[in-house]
């Protein structure tokens, strides 16, 4: 099967095929475009275009979206155009059944390249289009940076920002250059809406924007009145949103079984920028998108397709739900426990009796009582889904090396914020924490490096892994444990949101710790006295 050349016989195939007239949709959407995504990323196919498809083989909406990628040309050039923006959707369920739907709701690609006339111009003039309602992003957190830790401006957004907004480099740069030809085109109302998976992320999509604004006034490449145009929420307006979908890298048994169907557009593409992309997206069935509904020029019925729309505060609690109690926090001890008794898949970890115990007591028991519940999402049910249905995946070959990456930055929110919400607590007593604790604990027994076997590995990069291991450098298995060695890292409020001594858990962390460093096998070990208990 090419993509390009799909047909009815598919579906006897159990291929899902687009329902609509896709030729009327593109005629409609290049006239009166109301959909442009930056990012043109696995997640971006497997969710938001999916949605999409949702309301157009309904008959519930006219028009198509618009995918524009800002870094990787190349995914573009390779894994879009070639196929006419068609891609197919690899849904591989908890069960073992998976469903194959060609996603045909992309009706144009553009590299967002301000070097290339043909490319920009059209960017520029979709944006200046009035009937664009919304432009959203799935670019990482990263792509909203400008800056590097403790190095000020990076060197492209120096150059930007005393360049003007005639050819910007930084996706930042482009987005703000953007904005302004919609400004000087009559100033129409539009939603940027961040789609990433990060905390309070229209925020961070804000700042970034009205930094380049406020220099770009101030060095008099643009007018006064364009500040006033992005900083009035009316006008243009920065959502909140929350998204959780694990869409991995192709995988190579997904492409066996599209070959044995005679699916022939297979090939995994690694571009110059070595991102992994294919015709194909395989992703889990499980995923939720929340978005603060504020959209000044109004929005697609996303709705109808499942997509949730409420009021920021209510996005910031189903976040938090996720991020420190319901999902993450369980991640991150299976990332830590996987990398030390050797795993190399989430899934596989899921078999491991223990390391079911323990994450079920951390969601369950420690977890839940500080949950506050959003009310557009069943902290229960989401919980539920994430043990019985997401983690234990065969088809998510996720690997807690890779979650390993950046422990320090992430364990304040984590597992810190619970820690915070008990330590405030009337009815609860840090002292009473287990396995938080415990997986605090097993961080630091992973950050020498070696594992249950007594066998060196590698960490995961992490900012701080070089002075947190120098700090543990004298740490040796079988060997007693010096005192004070721990305390600079359990002290640290900026890891651990909280002096961990303080909150009457720092000697408790000692003592789990000392026990995993006993000898071979002494994490098993650990983990079976405390989760017996």
């Amino acid at each position: 099967m090419k993509l390009i050349n799909y047909d009815s016989s598919w579906k006897n195939k159990g291929y899902e095929l687009p329902e609509y007239d896709r030729d009327k949709v593109r005629r409609s959407t290049k006239e009166q475009p109301t959909w442009i995504h930056f990012g043109a990323g696995n997640i971006f196919r497997g969710f938001p275009a999916a949605a999409l498809q949702k309301l157009l083989n309904q008959g519930l909406y006219d028009k198509g979206v618009i995918v524009a990628e800002g870094f990787d040309y190349e995914i573009i050039d390779k894994a879009y155009r070639p196929f006419d923006d068609l891609s197919l959707l690899v849904v591989l369920k908890a069960n073992g059944s998976i469903e194959k739907k060609v996603i045909g709701s992309v009706i144009e690609s553009l590299t967002a390249d301000s070097t290339n006339a043909l490319e920009w111009n059209r960017l520029k003039e979709i944006f200046a289009n009035p009937f664009l309602q919304m432009a959203s992003f799935t670019i990482t957190e990263k792509g909203y940076s400008l800056s590097a830790p403790k190095e000020g401006y990076l060197d492209i957004v120096e150059t930007d920002l005393k360049l003007g907004p005639k050819q910007p480099v930084h996706i930042m740069g482009k987005m703000t250059a953007l904005l302004y030809e919609r400004y000087k085109a009559g100033a129409a109302p539009i939603a940027m809406v961040s789609m990433d998976n990060c905390s309070h992320n229209g925020d961070k999509l804000f700042t970034a924007i009205e930094a380049y604004a406020e220099y770009w006034v101030k060095n008099g490449f643009i007018e006064d009145s364009f500040l006033s145009y992005i900083t009035d929420t009316n006008r243009v307006s920065f959502p909140w949103s929350m998204i959780d979908k694990i869409t991995p890298r192709p995988d190579d048994k997904v492409k066996e079984m599209l070959l044995q169907d005679g699916f022939e557009d297979t090939d995994l593409i690694i571009t110059g920028k070595n991102t992994y992309t294919a015709a194909f997206v395989n992703a889990e069935e499980t995923e939720y998108l929340v978005i603060e509904d504020a959209f000044p020029n109004g929005r697609p019925p996303l709705e109808k397709a499942g997509i949730l729309f409420t009021d920021r505060e209510t996005v910031d609690k189903v976040e938090k739900m996720k991020v420190c109690t319901c999902l993450n926090p369980l991640h991150t001890a299976l990332a830590i426990f996987g990398c030390l008794l050797s795993y190399q898949t989430i899934w596989e970890e899921m078999r491991d009796t223990d390391l079911v115990k323990l994450v079920n007591k951390i969601g369950y028991v420690e977890g839940m009582p500080v949950v506050v519940n959003p009310g557009v999402l069943n902290p229960q049910d989401f919980i539920k889904a994430v043990l019985e249905l997401r983690l234990p995946n065969p088809f998510m070959p996720d690997a807690p090396q890779r979650i390993a990456t950046d422990t320090s930055q992430k364990i304040p929110i984590r597992f810190g914020e619970t820690i915070k919400a008990y330590h405030a607590s009337n009815t609860l007593k840090t002292e009473d924490l287990t396995f938080i604790p415990l997986s605090i604990a097993g961080w630091c027994r992973y950050l020498m490096g070696v594992d249950d076997n007594g066998n060196a590995f590698t960490p995961s990069p992490d900012p701080l892994l070089s002075e947190l291991r120098q700090k543990l450098g004298n740490v040796k298995l079988g060997e007693p444990l010096s005192k004070e060695v721990l305390r600079p890292i359990l002290s640290n409020r900026t890891i651990f949101a909280v002096d961990l001594y303080q909150v009457g858990l720092g000697e408790k962390i000692e003592g789990m710790f000392t026990d995993m460093i006993a000898g071979k096998g002494a994490v098993r070990a650990t983990l079976k006295k405390y989760l017996s208990e």
